[in-house]
């Protein structure tokens, strides 16, 4: 069946744009961070330069308008393990690829030549100096003999966003728009803003020479909410409630051979969700409800939500019992918003 492409809303970025006043709560010097390089695109806010010595007044802003943001990502992790690495060290490093508006130089171009949409070949790019510069990292801290003592973990905040159809638009032009970043969520289906495992299975991989095997693939069901509490154990913290997450290590390990969690549950605008064993009940709008097998083949293309009665009401009232913790209360029964209707009804043209 034909999909329509109904349109997704934006704001111009002039009015997405949020004062300085406002992100200040929410900065790394804020947050807890004692050195930080804060930045998306050419203008970024630090208290350390990229030679590595204090920035004063510290949390200036400057721009660097002729380096391409990935590299200098790359050099600003690199200048700060240099800095700390004698004492024991947090580092986070949030790669804005690949991410509207695409860039890349032709270093990284040249690498992927012949036919692709244009867009793709950003992306692929772009995903190429990421992996460029977590290769010069891991360099970094073998010739510091860190490798041994450091955990590190790579991993995404969501899956792709391909603006439904993935429409190659030119490069340059998504600045306030986004549209397609030129990655794909392949088998799984959606995208970003969705709780489709296109929208929320990203890639995780833990890393830490002496102590986790190399090469295991590690099959239960975890979350980036175990990260924080994952490194406040290593760290030598005691534990703390505040923390949703567990710590992996006895589970990665094979110390512990149970699950990390029962299950794991989701709540987004309109949508959530329940995942527990093979099983993943999602609730969008109020009026659209799915069951799926996410250890099947079918990929979230087949909705069992009738076939497995008692399965939907178990999953269903734990959700519930999950999502009363929060405020507005229980899962949610409101209309779905406009961007929401969009996704859904391409997706799912026949709920």
């Amino acid at each position: 069946m034909k999909r329509e492409m109904p349109e997704l809303v934006s704001l111009p970025r002039a009015q997405r744009r949020i004062p300085f006043e406002k992100q200040r709560p929410y900065s790394p010097s804020a947050q807890g961070f004692h050195d930080y390089f804060w930045g998306e695109m050419k203008n970024y806010r630090a208290n350390y330069s990229l030679d590595g010595s204090p920035v004063k007044p510290e949390g200036q802003l400057f721009s660097m308008p002729k380096d391409f943001r990935l590299d200098i990502q790359t050099h600003a992790a690199l200048t700060f393990i240099e800095n700390h690495h004698d004492q024991p060290f947090y580092l986070h490093l949030a790669y804005y690829g690949p991410h509207t508006p695409l860039e890349a130089t032709k270093k990284y171009l040249d690498r992927f030549p012949g036919p692709m949409p244009e867009r793709r070949r950003y992306a692929l790019a772009m995903i190429s100096a990421i992996d460029d510069g977590v290769g010069e990292i891991m360099k970094k801290l073998r010739q510091l003999n860190l490798e041994k003592n450091t955990l590190v973990i790579f991993t995404s905040d969501n899956g792709a966003p391909l603006a439904m159809t993935k429409p190659d638009s030119p490069i340059g032009g998504d600045m306030a728009d986004g549209g397609w970043d030129g990655s794909l969520n392949d088998p799984w289906l959606g995208e970003k803003a969705m709780l489709t495992e296109g929208g929320i299975r990203v890639p995780m991989i833990y890393s830490w020479a002496g102590t986790l095997p190399a090469g295991k693939v590690y099959d239960r069901p975890v979350s980036s909410l175990d990260i924080a509490a994952t490194a406040n154990e290593i760290a030598g913290l005691a534990p703390t409630a505040s923390l949703d997450g567990v710590n992996l290590m006895p589970f990665l390990t094979g110390k512990n051979p149970a699950a990390p969690h029962e299950r794991i549950c989701w709540r987004f605008w309109t949508q959530a969700a329940i995942r527990e064993g093979r099983w993943k009940y999602m609730s969008v709008g109020g009026n659209s409800a799915f069951l799926f097998d996410v250890e099947s083949d079918a990929c979230e293309t087949k909705n069992l939500i009738t076939e497995n009665p008692a399965r939907v009401a178990e999953l269903r009232a734990k959700l519930g019992e999950w999502s009363d913790q929060f405020h507005p209360k229980g899962i949610p029964s409101n209309a779905r918003n406009r961007n929401e209707e969009a996704l859904y009804k391409y997706y799912f043209p026949n709920p």
